[in-house]
């Protein structure tokens, strides 16, 4: 069936990346098998839009990603590249026809995580060769709640080293590149530098490959509406980014680019190279990702991008760890899940491209991402749950902007804002006829109406764009369970903690998508930083492939996205 609003083609480039993308792929598929046991109401989440249909060679209808993600070796654990979904054991395990001798050289299996092992189990697979199993040689070691039960979680987060032991989600044998030169990890063999990156993207056996694969998932669209590139920001894979996004840009004129650059958490024991590199790599992959996307957003709970950043973003009700990117990624990807809305509805609401028209005017394509996780609902209104936020909004941005709500008040340019879980019930203030309403939100006969109303209230001068659904984001049972124990069973915040907090199944959500003031500030500190420093000191970052005259064009791009984010550049 062809989407309503149009498919998404989305691109993963690097670890981090690819772990947003598993939690974000999960919270996809939770959402899938939510709808599967209800009638679809009108704009709800289209899976049709990211997922497409296929079937195997034995006939099996497959529902997988429309996804290409891109790794380095070690990156897969027990996944294998071209997966297990199309896998024909008859061909794998057939007789050879040669009647001389042979040699039979068979490499150990890696041990499943128990992660993968529990969801084989779920799905009532066969324990394969490298499953961990428990000593009653049912389950995976360390036990844990049977994945299917209500309420119940993984609890093992030790076990997961790599993304893939989380992700519950099938995929296309198009869908997985590993590039075998680089290693996980980092190192004297990682992929270290954005000069590293774009270099590989422009080699025959890389990009000729994803090419194609692109082409395999573009072709068969009938209306394709764009792409979600995500990227990581802080090691070679921003060059990657940056010449994909170039790819895009000029073999699919018109369509929307929504490019993510994602960036961890830095680790306590940092050293001066890698934060140098890390620096330079950031600030290459904004201006040029920007360059060819409609619009671009760092993901990050990292308080500012530079080599000094303060204490991690906190959020109230997440009680998260921040230099777990099990953790982290799984934040960025609820908050991605959320804005990314308005598009992935059913009918359509605002495509791709009319979005990026719509905020990022007067040259302004970077992009700040805020969220509420759980917005806070009670048993009251929505009207009740925004009233006391009139002078400082609900959501904290996680672009790397600095203090919580920068980004919210009079210092809009533009936003999408979209709320999940604002259920009919909570939409209408039961106030007792006669009763003078306590502010105008109460007025509101809607939550669309609400929404709007409170983001004219707090950003008076900015375009504001307000999109609701009434479900929550449905949590599927990878997604960790780090919620304060204020928080119920369905995501609702109680004022005084539950007694016997139980695990968190669903969550109202707020995300926005915003330009503001507050990025100005952020660009600029990023030019000064690489200003105040000889890069020639850290030669290898430009033999790596960027010259030194291509950074110094890049530090003036810098500057001049940098204004359009200031008094002066809005009067321009």
């Amino acid at each position: 069936m062809a989407a309503p609003c149009g498919e998404i083609v989305t691109v993963q480039l690097g670890p981090f990346s690819n772990c947003l993308g598993a939690h974000w792929w999960n919270l996809q598929d939770a959402e899938i098998s939510r709808q599967s046991h209800k009638r679809q109401q009108e704009s709800e989440i289209c899976s049709d839009v990211t997922y497409r249909q296929g079937v195997t060679l034995r006939g099996r209808q497959t529902y997988t990603p429309r996804l290409i993600a891109v790794d380095l070796k070690g990156g897969l654990s027990s996944l294998r590249e071209e997966g297990f979904l199309y896998e024909d054991r008859d061909t794998t395990c057939a007789t050879p026809a040669w009647t001389g001798n042979l040699s039979t050289h068979r490499e150990e299996p890696q041990e499943t995580s128990p992660l993968q092992a529990e969801l084989r189990r779920e799905k009532g697979e066969e324990p394969t060769a490298g499953d961990v199993l428990g000593a009653d040689g049912t389950g995976p070691v360390g036990g844990g709640p049977v994945l299917g039960a209500p309420g119940k979680r993984f609890l093992s987060e030790r076990s997961v080293s790599v993304w893939s032991d989380f992700l519950q989600t099938n995929l296309h044998p198009k869908s997985l590149c590993v590039v075998s030169r680089y290693s996980h990890g980092g190192g004297t063999e990682g992929l270290e530098a954005y000069g590293q990156g774009e270099a590989l993207l422009q080699e025959a056996a890389y990009g000729e490959e994803l090419e194609d694969r692109l082409h395999f998932f573009t072709e068969e669209c009938d209306y394709l509406q764009g792409f979600h590139l995500v990227c990581d920001l802080h090691n070679g894979f921003s060059g990657g980014g940056a010449k994909m996004a170039e790819l895009l840009h000029d073999e699919y004129p018109g369509r929307g680019i929504f490019s993510f650059g994602t960036y961890p958490v830095p680790p306590t024991d940092r050293d001066l190279h890698r934060d140098m590199y890390q620096l330079l790599n950031c600030i290459m992959g904004i201006v040029h990702l920007s360059n060819h996307s409609s619009l671009f957003c760092p993901l990050t709970l990292s308080s500012c991008l530079g080599r000094r950043p303060g204490p991690p973003v906190a959020l109230p009700h997440l009680l998260y760890d921040a230099e777990s990117q099990y953790h982290s990624s799984a934040v960025l990807a609820l908050t991605l899940d959320t804005l990314s809305a308005p598009y992935r509805t059913a009918p359509s609401r605002l495509p791709m491209v009319q979005l990026a028209d719509a905020l990022s005017f007067s040259g302004r394509k970077v992009m700040m991402a805020a969220s509420s996780l759980p917005f806070p609902l009670g048993s009251s209104s929505l009207a009740d749950a925004f009233q006391p936020y009139m002078g400082v909004p609900p959501w904290t941005c996680l672009s790397g902007c600095g203090g919580p709500h920068r980004g919210g008040e009079s210092g809009s340019f533009s936003q999408s804002v979209v709320l999940r879980g604002a259920s009919q019930a909570l939409q209408i203030s039961p106030l007792p006829p006669g009763t003078r309403p306590p502010s105008v939100l109460h007025t509101c006969s809607s939550a669309s109406d609400t929404l709007q109303c409170y983001l004219q209230t707090v950003a008076p001068g900015a375009v504001s764009l307000a999109s609701t659904l009434p479900a929550p984001c449905t949590l599927p049972p990878t997604f960790p369970q780090f919620f304060s124990p204020y928080v119920t069973r369905s995501g609702f915040t109680a004022e005084t903690p539950l007694s016997e907090p139980s695990a968190v199944d669903s969550i109202p959500a707020l995300a926005a998508l915003q330009t503001g003031r507050a990025l100005g500030p952020t660009l600029q500190a990023l030019h000064k930083e690489v200003r105040g420093v000889d890069v020639r000191r850290w030669p290898s970052f430009l033999t790596a492939g960027v010259e030194e005259g291509q950074l110094e064009e890049t530090l003036e791009e810098l500057q001049r996205l940098a204004h359009c984010y200031t008094p002066e550049g809005d009067s321009d």
